[in-house]
């Protein structure tokens, strides 16, 4: 979504997944498009989730769609 784009790119996110090939096993993660999407660190991840840009992007996205946040991940 367009609206997106401005704090994830304020932000720093990078999409390890967009909408790739997709089978799903068991009731969870219903639906056809899937993101996966890495920040430098979960506050950063925190920061946009919660930054006025991204909330009203996620506003519009809701009315369609449904969608799970953050998990944090580990270093290498």
């Amino acid at each position: 979504m367009a609206a997106n784009a401005v704090p994830f790119k304020k932000y720093g996110a990078r999409f390890l997944v967009r909408n790739g090939a997709c089978e799903v096993h068991g009731d969870a993660l219903q639906g056809r498009r899937h993101v996966v999407i890495e920040f430098e660190s979960y506050a950063i991840a925190k920061a946009c989730h919660d930054s006025p840009g991204y909330r009203a992007a996620a506003k519009i996205r809701d009315e369609a769609s449904t969608s799970d946040f953050v998990i944090e991940g580990h270093e290498d």
